[in-house]
């Protein structure tokens, strides 16, 4: 059966939809077939046009129940589920599909007191930072509140995602040609996931700066016939 990734959280507006977008684009690009599952009613249906992955719209339960009962099924597939905020018996729900729970939180002592109260709740989840700072002094400042409040846990601490103004364009409803910080930043968050999921991660996984557009143009279209076939 295919591998699901649930990606949620009580605490609203800590990217859980932007991580999940570059999670499907990050394995994408490691020619892995995933699919992003949308379960937030709040959030619009996106477009397949040139992605490398395929956006499921699950936000209604008959779908995501069809959704899962495809992934059972294909063996090939990773599914990642968009859980959307303040939802703790949908978090219960898509936490008991999923191989694999992450809880993005961002640096405020809010976000992570409510990350807290979701690490006891799911005691197999891990905590992903999410748009991290890239300064320095406010890196520090953020690790420091990670230190005190979150050293219990520091084990179940994945390596941040840093915050990055190109990755909103995974949200627009018809995909741009992105650019290479994008690209290398999904592919090292997919790596990250596929190592705590146990699967391989191979040379073969590299795309060069010359083969971004070519790959972003070329290996949706494959992807997506497959898709297509899959969830028809």
């Amino acid at each position: 059966m295919g591998q699901v990734i649930s990606v949620i959280g009580n605490k609203g507006g800590t990217g859980k939809t932007t991580l999940s977008h570059m999670l499907g684009h990050g394995f994408g690009l490691f020619n892995r077939r995933a699919v992003a599952i949308l379960t937030d009613t709040y959030r619009d249906k996106l477009s397949k046009f040139n992605r490398t992955y395929l956006p499921y719209d699950a936000r209604e339960p008959q779908d995501l129940e069809r959704c899962a009962a495809k992934l059972a099924s294909a063996p090939d597939w990773v599914g990642i589920i968009d859980g959307g905020g303040n939802r703790p018996e949908m978090d219960e729900q898509l936490a008991a599909m999923a191989d694999l729970v992450i809880l993005p939180f961002r640096d405020s002592h809010e976000d992570i007191r409510t990350l807290m109260r979701d690490l006891e709740r799911f005691p197999n989840a891990y905590a992903l930072p999410s748009q991290w700072p890239t300064n320095r002094f406010a890196e520090a400042s953020a690790q420091r509140s990670v230190n005190g409040m979150l050293g219990r846990y520091r084990s179940r601490i994945l390596a941040p995602v840093y915050a990055l103004s190109c990755s909103k364009l995974l949200l627009q409803d018809e995909l741009p040609i992105l650019p290479t910080q994008l690209h290398n930043a999904c592919r090292e968050m997919a790596m990250q996931v596929m190592e705590l999921l146990g699967m391989e991660v191979g040379d073969s996984a590299w795309i060069g700066r010359d083969e971004l557009a070519q790959a972003q143009a070329g290996v949706p279209a494959a992807l997506i016939q497959r898709a297509e076939l899959a969830y028809a």
